[in-house]
């Protein structure tokens, strides 16, 4: 059986971020951001962002994880990117 969160990342199996959004480091923020012509300047923390900038269309979700636990040093962190990239689907941040 396949779960919800399973079926909603099936179409992004290597996630990128759309066309309508950049990611950018903004220097007045101190932070990564996503800017939009239409909605503006959205404000990342920083592991949002490090999740997005290896979402370049070239890695698998799992390959995300991996990468993101061996530069943090940390494991089991699928859930929290699955749900993550779940929601940068929804609001059309990734595709």
């Amino acid at each position: 059986m396949m779960t919800k969160n399973a079926s909603t990342l099936n179409h992004i199996a290597k996630p990128k971020l759309t066309d309508f959004f950049q990611l950018q480091w903004q220097d007045a923020q101190s932070n990564y951001v996503l800017t939009n012509n239409e909605k503006g300047v959205i404000k990342l923390n920083r592991s949002a962002a490090e999740i997005l900038k290896l979402c370049n269309g070239l890695r698998d979700i799992p390959a995300i994880t991996r990468e993101l636990e061996r530069t943090f040093s940390i494991s089991g962190l699928q859930h929290d990117v699955d749900d993550f990239l779940r929601v940068a689907c929804e609001r059309q941040w990734v595709c």
